[in-house]
């Protein structure tokens, strides 16, 4: 035997005891013409197998249907009574009144109550219509099966829906109980994985007060959201349905789970003006034809003792069945007796789209080809089967064992079989309520199933959905998605799908909309003005085309000239008095070296190359090294012609022109070694520095050895030094052209200017470190240039009756 347990009517009416005498008995309204059809495909169902010669031959079923007025009390009750047997079972029946299985419940809270009561008593329960995940915990439920697939795969299907139409932005609606608290949480742990926000949930029941109603209308009406999912039961979503349609709430996007997408009831001409174009998956129909004439059979006059038969007569023909005891009420005359449904066209008799209706028939197939591997040791097949166990002896617990491993495929082509958690394959079709003729159509637009790798296929036509917004897909975002350039900052205290939207800082971007950080750009690049493309940083470098280059080269190529004049002045005048007086030889070998320091800000100037690198600093060491030993002969020279005019004095001998060659090349020689070493060990080379600017690259020749650099200054002041001490203490001697003074006031330029040089030069940033440098050696070179040879310059060209020998060595 079988049992059956179905919501055949809707509500349990409600009644306090007294407890002073007999509790009544549960009474029920809301007759539901759905369930009542569940109640009689199982009977069909078992009238085919007690009519096939291959599955259970010989073997008749029987059942029994009770009533649990969609409420887990009396469900619990229901199945208690049937795992307790016959009440009055006949004295002569060869019928063994013991239930072999249950097919119980359409409520998960139902099955839940049903299966945890007798799931220790290994009574296997097959369900129809419960889709809670939970129930699929072997750990608890380990006798629950069903032919529904779990919400898991209906979350995984929804949450798919919501991820193609791109919305962000869901309002959730669920039935006070385990379906629809499982099921919103599943949804919800599905739609995060794809960065969507649940904007409220409302909670509501059929027992709920409609001030309970109302509040979950008011989050409707105030939410930002145009796209709200209903996961609950349909008698517990008609309550909230009729206040929305009362209060003509429009525009809002329905998505329905599959408990209520499909219900005649709710889908009405006047629930379409809100709910119309709602969404949901349901299983996939199927079509029983024998089944309609079994349907139109149905009547209270073949057996009177039918259970609902009463009740569905007076819904369909609308009057009671004229039996004996039955008297006329107010709602309900006596019927004449004539009456019949052969000709009805009730869609209770449209047996081309059933969905619950099929996991009912495919529910009684289960559990009877699992009776037959139980009862003839194998699975079902045309040859001829003897039994192997004594129907007396079917224990629950061996039922529960062969229906886990029930595999066959039914009379329509379908594998019915249940994985390890009690499951069967999911597969959906996506409905949409579309008005058609002034009737409310469930169109299949799309499909969804899940394959074994734990992925799903999910195919839409979206041409044929009828949207709630006129054509076009709903749009439901808390937050516009961030344009190119900016990115998204989180509100404090809200989803993550509520943000504002900042642009990009400098030297980052977005290059995507809806970016939830801005990238940023290689050290190289920067950042456009939009934020939204890296481009390459502008490079700075002392050009020759931009101004101060300009300026400097013009300095710089005037200072060289003004060199080159005066050498050829010297060269040109070689035999008067104030050029033999100042030795003429080594004031051309310093013009030289004056006019070599004058080109060599040339080579400051310019993009850094290797070789500029390496040619400014060396260079700069040794030009400025002959020019300081040039001037240091000079000096010395200046002592020995001081020193000669002494007794005895043979200082001139010793500071002879050889000597002054040999003084100025051995000087110049050791800055040449420094140099080498430097250039060998580690040469200066050019560098990209970022740190001046963010938005520049400064190109410059970096020194590659500071103590290098330090040593090749270090050398020139060393000399300058020296000269500066040699030509003070000669500063007074009695000539009239005395050059040691000139020398003196040159050097205290020179030592002044580089001097004030190194904490210029490393304060500096970029390109103003060589516009120092340069600086520094323009400003010494003319120096030098004008504090020694102006003078002279002047009594050539201006005076030149003082260029005579005896004015030269005048006394003052």
């Amino acid at each position: 035997m079988i049992g059956g347990i179905f919501p055949v009517f809707s509500k349990e009416i409600g009644s306090t005891s007294t407890f002073q005498q007999t509790p009544p008995g549960v009474e029920c309204v809301g007759f539901d013409l759905r369930a009542f059809r569940w109640t009689q495909v199982m009977a069909f169902a078992i009238e085919e197998i007690n009519k096939n010669t291959t599955l259970l031959p010989n073997i008749s079923l029987g059942y029994r249907i009770l009533d649990s007025c969609a409420s887990p009390t009396n469900a619990l009750r229901a199945a208690l009574t049937l795992a307790g047997g016959l009440e009055e079972a006949e004295p002569n029946s060869s019928c063994v009144p013991v239930i072999s299985a249950i097919i119980a419940e359409a409520g998960s809270s139902q099955s839940l109550a049903v299966t945890g009561t007798l799931g220790p008593f290994q009574v296997p329960i097959v369900s129809y219509f419960s889709t809670c995940a939970c129930l699929s915990d072997r750990s608890k439920y380990p006798t629950f099966f069903r032919t529904i697939p779990s919400d898991y795969f209906q979350a995984k299907a929804l949450a798919a829906l919501v991820k193609r139409f791109g919305w962000r932005w869901i309002g959730a609606i669920q039935s006070d109980n385990d379906y629809g608290r499982h099921g919103v949480l599943a949804f919800k742990e599905e739609v995060e994985k794809f960065g969507v926000c649940i904007a409220f949930v409302g909670t509501i029941m059929r027992t709920y007060s409609m001030e309970k109603i109302q509040t979950v209308v008011e989050m409707i009406k105030q939410s930002s959201s145009k796209v709200v999912l209903a996961f609950l039961p349909e008698y517990d979503f008609y309550p909230l349905m009729k206040e929305v349609v009362r209060q003509n709430i429009t525009g809002i996007q329905w998505i329905a789970s599959e408990a209520w997408i499909t219900d005649a009831s709710a889908a009405t001409p006047e629930m379409y003006r809100a709910f119309g174009g709602a969404l949901g998956f349901v299983v996939h129909k199927m079509a029983i034809p024998k089944l309609k004439p079994f349907l139109t059979a149905i009547s209270p006059y073949t057996d009177t003792s039918a259970a609902f038969v009463g009740e569905f007569w007076k819904v369909m023909v609308g009057c009671k069945a004229a039996l004996p005891r039955e008297q006329a009420d107010n709602l309900h005359e006596i019927c004449t007796g004539n009456e019949t449904l052969k000709e009805s066209r009730d869609d209770f008799f449209n047996v081309t789209q059933l969905r619950v209706t099929y996991n009912v028939y495919n529910a009684v197939y289960a559990i009877a080809h699992a009776l037959h591997r139980l009862l003839f040791c194998k699975t079902v097949s045309k040859e001829p089967a003897r039994p192997c166990l004594n129907v007396a002896d079917i224990q629950a617990k061996q039922v529960t064992y062969h229906l886990q491993r029930v595999n066959f495929k039914n009379q329509f082509g379908d594998s019915v079989y249940f994985d390890e958690n009690g499951d069967p394959p999911a597969a959906y079709d996506l409905i949409n309520w579309q008005l058609r003729d002034n009737k409310v159509k469930h169109v299949t637009v799309g499909h969804f199933i899940s394959t074994q790798k734990s992925d799903y296929e999910l195919s839409i036509r979206e041409d044929g959905i009828v949207w709630r917004t006129n054509k076009r897909v709903p749009i439901s975002i808390c937050s516009e998605e961030c344009p190119v350039g900016t990115r998204k900052a989180q509100i404090k205290g809200q989803p993550i799908c509520c943000f504002d939207c900042i642009p990009c800082a400098d030297g980052t971007i977005a290059n995507q909309t809806g970016a939830a950080e801005c990238t940023p750009c290689a050290q190289e690049f920067w950042s456009n003005r939009k934020r939204d493309k890296c481009v390459p940083k502008s490079t700075e470098f002392l050009a020759y085309d931009e101004p101060m280059g300009i300026a400097l080269t013009a300095v710089s190529l005037l200072g060289a000239s003004l060199s080159l004049a005066t050498m050829f002045i010297f060269i040109y005048y070689r035999r008067t008095a104030v050029i033999k007086a100042t030795n003429s030889e080594l004031s051309i070998f310093l013009l030289f070296s004056l006019f070599l320091c004058f080109l060599c800000p040339l080579t400051f100037i310019g993009r850094p190359t290797a070789w500029a690198c390496m040619l400014r600093h060396t260079a700069f060491g040794v030009t400025f090294a002959l020019c300081i030993s040039c001037i240091l002969s000079k000096t010395i020279v200046v002592v020995a012609a001081f020193k000669v005019s002494l007794p005895g004095s043979n200082v001139a001998q010793k500071f002879g022109p050889m000597q002054q060659r040999i003084i100025v090349c051995t000087c110049t020689l050791v800055q040449i070694l420094i140099c080498l070493l430097w250039l060998n060990l580690n040469p200066p080379f050019p560098d990209m520095v970022f740190q001046y600017s963010k938005k520049k690259i400064i190109l410059e020749c970096n020194t590659g050895s500071e103590a290098a650099f330090y040593a090749v200054l270090g050398y020139i002041g060393f000399l300058s030094v020296i000269c500066l001490v040699l030509a003070f203490l000669t500063r007074k001697l009695p000539d009239n052209f005395n050059e040691a003074k000139f020398i003196t006031f040159s050097m205290l330029i020179f030592c002044a200017v580089w001097l004030t040089f190194i904490p210029a030069y490393v304060s500096s940033p970029g390109k103003f470190t060589v516009a120092v440098e340069i600086f520094a050696i323009l400003s010494s070179a003319f120096g030098l240039l004008f504090s020694i040879f102006a003078p002279k310059c002047y009594i050539i060209l201006i005076r030149p009756e003082k260029n005579t020998k005896r004015h030269v060595m005048g006394k003052i």
